[in-house]
């Protein structure tokens, strides 16, 4: 640890619980962000099934009970809440990270 300058974890090193505050709170939504896909599947593919189901119990062929609008309406209202979900936690890293805002600069 001397080597790399590293100070081991006290309760008095604000930095260092900062930095731990800020990475259990950044790993709290990541697996917010999973359990909500995690459940965005499963509830989709139960509704899916029993809505294809259900269409074709009353005399639809498989292509018309599959490509219904219904079948797909929950899979795209919800969708847009996953996207928005994902880009609350991953894509502000990814659009606007260093490497991203000082690429255009270095090319001169």
């Amino acid at each position: 640890m001397e080597k790399h300058n590293i100070k081991p974890y006290t309760e008095n090193n604000s930095f260092s619980q900062g930095a731990y505050d800020r990475a259990e709170k950044r790993l709290k939504r990541i697996k917010g962000f999973y359990w909500h896909l995690f459940w965005y599947l499963c509830v989709n593919i139960f509704i899916s099934t029993n809505k294809v189901l259900s269409n074709l119990e009353d005399g639809e062929s498989f292509n018309e009970a599959f490509f219904d609008f219904g079948t797909f309406a929950v899979w795209t209202f919800w969708g847009i809440g996953i996207v928005s979900h994902w880009f609350g936690v991953f894509g502000k890293n990814i659009l606007f990270s260093k490497q991203m805002v000082f690429i255009p600069f270095h090319k001169h």
